[in-house]
């Protein structure tokens, strides 16, 4: 099996990691010989306070997390904080050379760029956080107007919602688009704003 991990913390944006959460888990459960599994984790394994006060138990901690085929890092206050948590950035490096494939959503990517994992590259955050994004990295190719940006073993998301429609494509990317299309349409995913 290979394993997706969405990484939690406190002050997370509930949809950042929630969301992917929901098109990563309705996947696995349902197309179980595709391969695929997904799990939570935090640093020490408690409960998480996310940003509007939604509580989550991870399902691991740092320490006990099975090794990653994807690790997604959301976004969210909690996200801002940690870009200058060199703790948490340098285990991010770290993951670099074990974890083959980075996603984040939101302001995750200013996590990703402050540990040096965008330098160079195409990358995309939340709108408002845009400019915050070509300031800890002015190498970064900052995609204003993208979703979300596959650069092959580093994925970005815009904000919030956004984190939703890379799920979708990285179910794509693994299993086929036709994949995809049956988790759309399993998790009624059809977005059509009223307004």
């Amino acid at each position: 099996m290979q394993t997706i991990g969405i990484l939690l913390f406190d002050d997370v944006e509930e949809l950042d990691a929630i969301g992917p959460w929901e098109v990563f888990s309705w996947w696995c459960a349902r197309f179980p010989d595709d391969g695929w599994t997904v799990t939570t984790f935090s640093r020490d394994g408690g409960t998480v306070r996310c940003a509007k006060g939604l509580r989550v138990l991870p399902g691991h901690s740092f320490d006990d997390v099975p090794a990653l085929d994807v690790l997604l890092y959301p976004g969210g206050r909690g996200a801002r904080a940690r870009v200058d948590d060199e703790a948490e950035v340098a285990w991010i490096r770290d993951q670099r050379p074990r974890v083959p494939l980075l996603a984040s959503v939101c302001t995750g990517s200013l996590v990703f760029a402050r540990a040096g994992l965008l330098a160079g590259r195409p990358a995309t955050t939340h709108w408002a956080s845009l400019d915050r994004l070509a300031s800890l990295d002015p190498t970064i190719d900052v995609r204003h107007d993208d979703r979300f940006v596959d650069d092959g073993d580093v994925v970005t998301s815009a904000g919030i919602s956004a984190g939703i429609d890379m799920a979708l494509h990285l179910v794509a990317r693994f299993a086929g688009t036709e994949r995809a299309r049956e988790v759309r349409r399993g998790i009624q995913y059809d977005p059509r704003p009223p307004v």
